[in-house]
């Protein structure tokens, strides 16, 4: 930031797997708004696949160029707006990374993320995001952050985190059930983490990398891990008594990966799909009828259950920010998406704080 002259740098997304900075006039709060200075932004793989490599996403997903990305960060009130009702200065906060219309049947129930409204506008898209040091934001799109969390944990609840836990909350996830995960990048740890949390009797993991079979196991988040082969279902079939798992979750966004997580299931199992893009064939009536199978959908969550997220974050002393292997500072943003899209890496972040190791 400049100091005396009411500018800041911030990260922007051409679409050509580069990163632009550029210069902008730190905002001030309007009416029911913060400037919230951002403390940790971390890199999503939908900004990956949807904006930095090339701009194909629409509609929800449609870059606006030149907008500040970052759909994913954390900080703490800088500034109040006129009119606030629940958050000050000084607070501690998380946005969820929608702004919706506020008045249509999803946002009245929280699901911002399911807003169809042309005022509907997601930071980091359609409006400045968090990788940048300021960034404006609306009271009522913002959770809370208790002192047991760092930022850089609260930068992945809304995104990463609450996708998986609004899918966890679909399907049920407890103590009698095995667990399999198809795609162990920051989406797929996440999984395993709170899979864990709640009691999973065994959980299995299939990655192709072997940087995030590596992470997931000095976590210790899985039982067992698979690379993808010929043979990875009756590996799986075999390390669950010839029966297949209660509940399975593809992060891989990968036919390959989806396929293998409906046919991995047992008789009546769940399955949640919480990768994005791509596409799936299966065979309806032996893969899903026959067996009794149900597949679900997640698109994040809502604001309600992003807070009960961040309380059982709390009480079960789980922290995403073991899930990031490499932090950069905004200057090297660069740097932190080219890593991301590689993935040889877990999550990346960006920190302000100067905590900095890449």
């Amino acid at each position: 930031m400049c100091d005396h002259c009411g500018k800041m740098q911030g990260a922007t997304l051409p679409g050509n797997s580069t990163v632009e900075m550029k210069e902008f006039e730190i905002p001030k709060p309007g009416h029911g708004q913060v400037l919230v200075n951002t403390m940790a932004s971390t890199i999503c793989g939908s900004d990956i696949r949807a904006i930095y490599r090339e701009h194909t996403g629409k509609g929800a997903e449609g870059y606006m160029d030149g907008m500040v990305a970052g759909h994913e960060p954390c900080g703490i009130n800088e500034e109040e707006g006129p009119g606030l009702v629940r958050f000050k200065k000084g607070d501690r906060v998380i946005v969820y990374h929608i702004h919706g219309c506020g008045v249509c049947h999803d946002c009245r129930m929280g699901y911002q993320i399911s807003c169809s409204s042309p005022h509907r506008a997601a930071y980091g898209w359609q409006r400045d995001g968090g990788m940048a040091e300021y960034m404006l934001c609306d009271e009522r799109d913002l959770v809370l952050l208790p002192d047991e969390l760092t930022y850089c944990d609260g930068a992945q609840v809304a995104c990463g985190f609450g996708t998986v836990y609004e899918a966890i909350e679909k399907v049920g996830v407890s103590g009698n059930d095995a667990v399999l995960v198809v795609g162990l990048g920051p989406v797929g740890l996440a999984t395993l983490m709170l899979c864990r949390a709640l009691g999973a009797n065994k959980l299995i993991g299939v990655e192709m990398s072997d940087e995030r079979i590596e992470l997931a196991k000095k976590l210790n988040l899985v039982d067992e891990a698979f690379k993808p082969g010929p043979d990875t279902l009756e590996k799986i079939k075999a390390a669950t008594g010839g029966k297949g798992v209660e509940r399975a979750f593809d992060a891989s966004a990968a036919d390959a990966g989806r396929q293998l997580a409906i046919r991995a299931a047992r008789q009546w199992g769940k399955i949640a799909f919480v990768g994005e893009g791509g596409t799936v064939s299966f065979n309806p009536s032996p893969d899903i009828i026959h067996d009794q199978k149900t597949i679900y959908g997640s698109w994040v969550t809502s604001l309600a259950r992003m807070e009960d997220l961040v309380e059982r974050l709390t009480r079960w002393n789980i922290h995403p920010e073991d899930l990031i292997t490499h932090r950069f500072r905004l200057s090297d943003a660069d740097k932190a998406y080219q890593l991301m899209a590689s993935g040889r890496c877990g999550k990346v972040a960006i920190v302000f704080d100067g905590t900095e190791n890449a």
